[in-house]
């Protein structure tokens, strides 16, 4: 039986998750998109040789097997409970709004009742996988580093209350540092990576936020301590071609995930 997906948010990272299935890199029917803007539902469906439906939510959960949350932290209290409610799986790619205790609670008890499942991808970083394993363990200490150019940070809400003239700087320059409950909240459409891994880390995530206009790219290093011993990572992702608050990594990794849903063999952890 062919997975039935719907797509909720039809901005970068829903665009290329239609635009793989259209081409049959994801072995699923992408039977609806929804976005509040149907201008931009409109312009996705244009650009696909297939003809997915342009639903308003209820109707997309009715005619989806799985779906796919691309909207924004505000959006996924919302999609979530209409999907699981109806017994529908949900990959959710705003990671942020589940720092929420009491909202992962309910979705976490809503797909058990329902018999379903939540999928959370590992977006913009790498070796999620080794400190999955490591979560197993205990540990003590994560810290993530997250720099990108002064333009993926255009128009956040933190860098006007904070009188910060992204214009200016000629170097890099520290925009926030604190956890990950506060910078996801500071920066919901920039920093879904610390939520990711605070999700795996008992412990909380520090987080330190770095403008820098000589970059290109939107660089993540993690630093992991416990009693498995020491992890480090670095990745250099390009930002998606649409929208630079987005690395083009986080897109993959959703693709990603839905092979490993519809794949017979599943590689990692």
């Amino acid at each position: 039986m062919v997975l039935k997906i719907g797509v909720v948010g039809c901005g970068a990272i829903g665009t290329e998750i239609a635009k793989a299935i259209d081409r049959g890199g994801i072995s699923a029917d992408l039977v609806a998109v929804y976005d509040s803007n149907q201008e931009y539902a409109e312009e996705l469906v244009d650009g696909l040789s297939i003809c997915p439906k342009i639903a308003d939510l209820e109707e997309l959960v009715d005619l989806a097997d799985l779906v796919v949350e691309t909207a924004s932290q505000k959006a996924v209290p919302t999609v979530a409970r209409a999907a699981l409610e109806k017994g529908r799986s949900l990959m959710i790619m705003s990671v942020g709004a589940l720092l929420d205790r009491d909202l992962y609670d309910n979705l976490e008890r809503l797909a058990r009742e329902n018999d379903c499942k939540i999928y959370i991808p590992s977006g913009a970083i790498s070796g999620l996988d080794g400190l999955k394993s490591a979560g197993i363990g205990r540990i003590r200490k994560i810290t993530l580093t997250t720099t990108k150019n002064p333009a993926g940070f255009v128009g956040v809400p933190y860098i006007q209350e904070k009188g910060i003239d992204l214009k200016t700087l000629s170097g890099p320059m520290v925009i926030f540092e604190g956890p990950a409950e506060e910078a996801v909240k500071a920066f919901p459409a920039n920093v879904n990576v610390a939520a990711t891994l605070s999700l795996i880390a008992e412990g909380g995530v520090e987080v330190r936020i770095v403008a820098d206009p000589r970059i290109a790219v939107n660089m993540h290093q993690i630093t992991a301590e416990g009693d498995f011993g020491r992890i480090t990572t670095r990745v250099e992702n390009v930002p998606s071609p649409s929208n630079p608050k987005t690395s083009y990594l986080a897109a993959l990794s959703a693709i990603a995930t839905l092979r490993s849903i519809v794949e017979p063999v599943k590689i990692g952890t």
